[in-house]
C-alpha cells in the first residue's frame, strides 16, 4: 500500500471527499449573517492555498478545516502575519 503525503491543497483536491462534504454541510447550516459572501469567501481560500502551512485541508497553525475558518466572519487567519483578517458581523 503507497503511503499517502500530505499535500498543500484544500480538502477535496486531497482526498478527503467524505469530510470535504461534511465541510460543506456545516457552511451551509451557518447563518447567513455568520458567513462571509462567495467573493470574499474564494478570496480567502486563494490566499490559503498559497500558504506552507496549509496540509491537507487543515491549516498547521491552529488545526481547523480552512474551508470552515474561512466560510465565517468573526474569524480571521491564525498566521502572523495574517494573511486574512476577520469580516464584522452583520
Amino acid at each position: 500500500m503507497a503511503e499517502q503525503r500530505p499535500c498543500r491543497c484544500l480538502l477535496m483536491a486531497s482526498g478527503q471527499e467524505d469530510m470535504a462534504r461534511l465541510v460543506a454541510e456545516y457552511i451551509a447550516t451557518l447563518p447567513e449573517e455568520s458567513r462571509v459572501p462567495d467573493a470574499i469567501y474564494r478570496r480567502r481560500l486563494a490566499l490559503c492555498e498559497g500558504c506552507e502551512a496549509l496540509l491537507n485541508g487543515t491549516c498547521a497553525r491552529c488545526g481547523c478545516y480552512v474551508e470552515a475558518r474561512a466560510a465565517k466572519r468573526g474569524l480571521a487567519c491564525p498566521d502572523t502575519p495574517a494573511r486574512w483578517t476577520a469580516e464584522k458581523e452583520s
